[in-house]
């Protein structure tokens, strides 16, 4: 099954939804065919939603099993259909989903976030969270993608950000690109445990690679 979409035109998905174990989050308006695709291919319940107004919610949120990270007095609409706390994230850098990679068991941060960020973070979301870069790239929410079984991150990343990456998260770690080569991958594919789906350029051999990294082959 090849697992390609858009969501709002656009092969750039991890802009705009994100999603964790059991829950995904996509932009107000979203077709219902789409939302029936992540419902089947991530096992999630989908959630329509805007946040502080804007479309690009994969950018504005983080979250995992626990929690999920907002940016501070967001607004966020459907807030009743989400059965998972919010957390205000302080802070200048507050398009969480830019500058924190997580799952249930770590995240990756921004390495200019505050101590008190970092902090929420790790309340929040009730994991280990360290500051870092991946393939020099400060912005680590759209350079990887987490999951519980693996991690696929931007093909830049030099060995010891891998290795603190493996060791970090426990989980495998493989770099790879998505969308014909692009490498934030974070942009162009939405995962958890159960599955994932890529931007619609992703190419068959890109497909190959996430599938492997992220453990479904």
């Amino acid at each position: 099954m090849i697992r390609r979409i858009n969501i709002q035109d656009s092969p750039v998905i991890g802009a705009f939804a994100t999603c964790t174990e059991n829950l995904a989050l996509v932009p107000l308006g979203t077709p219902t065919k789409t939302c029936d695709k992540l419902e089947q291919w991530l096992q999630v319940n989908v959630v329509r939603t805007l946040v502080n107004g804007s479309t690009i919610v994969g950018s504005l949120c983080r979250g995992n099993s626990n929690a999920l990270l907002v940016p501070k007095n967001a607004g966020i609409g459907k807030k009743n259909d989400i059965d998972i706390p919010f957390f205000d994230f302080p802070g200048r850098l507050n398009a969480v989903g830019n500058v924190v990679l997580a799952n249930d068991s770590a995240a990756l941060v921004h390495p200019d976030l505050s101590d008190r960020s970092l902090e929420v973070v790790e309340k929040a979301l009730k994991v280990e969270v360290r500051r870092g870069t991946i393939g020099g790239v400060k912005t680590v929410g759209m350079s990887g993608v987490a999951t519980n079984k693996g991690l696929l991150v931007n093909p830049r990343a030099t060995a010891s950000e891998l290795e603190m990456l493996e060791e970090l998260f426990e989980v495998p770690v493989d770099v790879g690109t998505t969308n014909y080569g692009t490498q934030m991958v974070g942009s162009g594919v939405i995962a958890n445990s159960k599955g994932y789906v890529a931007g619609s350029k992703t190419t068959g051999h890109e497909l190959g690679r996430i599938e492997d990294a992220l453990g479904f082959l």
